[in-house]
């Protein structure tokens, strides 16, 4: 190689380490004071051995010197583990974020490269949104920011999209996250809002911080928009490492089959966990642990709607999606956060082949005004649409109680499950036997004097209805189709899980349904 030519790869790789420096030093200082990381220092925790290429470095390098370098985007593709995924990550040392139009330009060639080769997205978001001294360029252009949830919806489904918030993502920059499948935020450091406090306060005169109006507990707890918290950016890093285990690349792919691991807890404790009475509470997620392989469970929207639990899982190696009645929490009943809850889930496990389990142990659909109010019906619908329309592996398995509307929803045997399972004393009934009781029988009780005639009258009542309502006589009558010994479960669940494994259950032709 001639001198000349050395010379210029010099000033290339020159011009290369110092793009990547991002922009001035004193945001770096600003972002070390906020305990955040650079980008690219980010990047490392997600990816050790750095991007395999990336795109667009370049960007705006005739302006770096005004603080512009990449336009503050890394974009291009790395490895995690044995397979690859497109990253944007935003530089919040280049105009904090902001979104401009060479910007916008790179996120959507990723997009659109995603979508070429059927490859998950990362989306690492630290962005104060569009760039607003610029945005003749790029705001409501063919190719502006409004493109990037038109890809948004056509990425939906077809490959998985994951965003992580690393700052406060305000009006166009939080889009993209709630677009995403899923959602991680970092406790005290991520927000996400539709406008800023400052606008808040302008517009309608409410004085909120920032935490307040879009933090991460916030929106777990509250809006139910967000799937994982975390503390740190270790630990986000961690999480997306562990979420794409269960995943596969795209729709026309399976989720990966690993080697099976024996429960952290021992399956032969299964059936002493669970209350013969069915009005005593207990905590699913303790059967969950006897049920799934060692260290598997990993819980989606775990502090939102507790009432019902949404997670996946790996049970004999096979990764399922668990959707699970938590009579622990308001007595396992569905609301209708709850019912949100399950609907995107289930819809989200049927787009990506993630086998469906459905433990059900529920008193059925809430009732009264403040439900009704917050549109039950309308919600609960969505819960039965999911569930009617997944063409996954589904398996019903009623572990106490299944009453009223609750075995719709819950995938019982009117909702094509592959099996309908239950534990030795489950019911499915109408409603529990107390309030059926009452319903049929209260002017007649209310006529009995108070007292031992009352009494007998009521148990015997109750005694009758139990009789019918009795597990062995469901399964009779076909209802159910095998009563499994608790201990029995998992083994039940594996076979049954390998057997089904190549299901294929077409819907009805048509363009799309309309409940949404």
């Amino acid at each position: 190689m001639s001198a000349q030519a050395t010379g210029r790869e010099a000033a290339l790789q020159a011009d290369i380490q110092r793009l990547q420096q991002g922009g001035p030093q004193k945001y770096k200082d600003k972002l070390a004071d906020e305990g955040k990381l650079f980008v690219r220092d980010r990047l490392k925790l997600f990816f050790p051995e750095g991007l395999s290429f990336e795109d667009g470095l370049f960007a705006n390098n005739l302006r770096a010197e005004e603080g512009l370098a990449a336009d503050g985007m890394v974009t291009g593709a790395a490895r995690m583990a044995d397979r690859t995924l497109f990253v944007i990550a935003n530089d919040y040392t280049v105009k904090a974020g902001s979104m401009a139009e060479r910007g916008v330009e790179k996120f959507l060639r990723v997009q659109d490269r995603a979508l070429r080769a059927q490859k998950p997205i990362l989306y690492l978001i630290d962005s104060s949104g569009a760039r607003i001294t610029d945005q003749a360029g790029f705001f409501a252009n063919i190719r502006g920011i409004g493109k990037y949830f038109y890809n948004h919806s056509l990425l939906s489904g077809k490959v998985p999209q994951v965003s992580v918030l690393y700052g406060p993502c305000v009006a166009g920059a939080a889009y993209t996250p709630i677009f995403c499948d899923f959602m991680v935020m970092v406790r005290g450091m991520s927000a996400l809002c539709i406008a800023s406090p400052r606008m808040v306060e302008m517009v309608t005169g409410e004085k909120i911080g920032m935490q307040e109006l879009g933090g991460a507990d916030f929106h777990m707890e509250e809006s139910g928009q967000c799937h994982v918290v975390v503390d740190t950016e270790q630990e986000a890093a961690l999480a997306v490492w562990k979420l794409m285990t269960y995943l596969p690349d795209n729709c026309d792919q399976r989720p990966p089959l690993y080697e099976s691991r024996e429960p952290a807890s021992p399956t032969s404790g299964l059936g002493a966990l669970i209350p013969e009475d069915p009005n005593k509470a207990f905590d699913m997620r303790d059967l969950i642990a006897r049920l799934v392989d060692a260290e598997s469970w990993f819980e989606i929207k775990a502090g939102h709607a507790q009432e019902l639990l949404t997670g996946f899982a790996r049970i004999g190696g096979h990764v399922v999606g668990i959707v699970a009645n938590n009579s622990a929490v308001r007595a396992g009943a569905i609301f209708p956060h709850s019912a949100d809850k399950a609907a995107e889930f289930i819809t989200t496990c049927d787009a990506f082949n993630v086998p469906l389990v459905y433990l059900c142990d529920t008193p059925g659909f809430m009732v009264g005004s403040e439900v009704e109010a917050a549109g039950i019906l309308k919600r609960g619908k969505k819960f039965i649409y999911a569930t009617s329309t997944a063409t996954v592996p589904k398996f019903c398995v009623v572990v106490r109680k299944a009453y009223g509307a609750g075995i719709y929803a819950m995938c019982g045997p009117a909702f094509e499950p592959d099996a309908t399972l239950a534990l030795p004393g489950a019911e499915i009934a109408v409603m529990g036997a107390e309030a059926a009781i009452n319903a049929v029988y209260a002017n007649h009780i209310a006529k009995v004097p108070a007292g031992p005639e009352r009494e007998k009258f009521i148990a015997d009542k109750r005694t009758e209805y139990k009789r019918d309502i009795d597990m062995h006589v469901t399964a009779n009558d076909l209802i159910v189709d095998h009563i499994v010994p608790p201990s029995q479960l998992r083994v039940e669940l594996v076979a049954r899980l390998a057997t089904y494994a190549d299901k294929r259950l077409p819907l009805p032709k048509k363009g799309h349904g309309t409940v949404i």
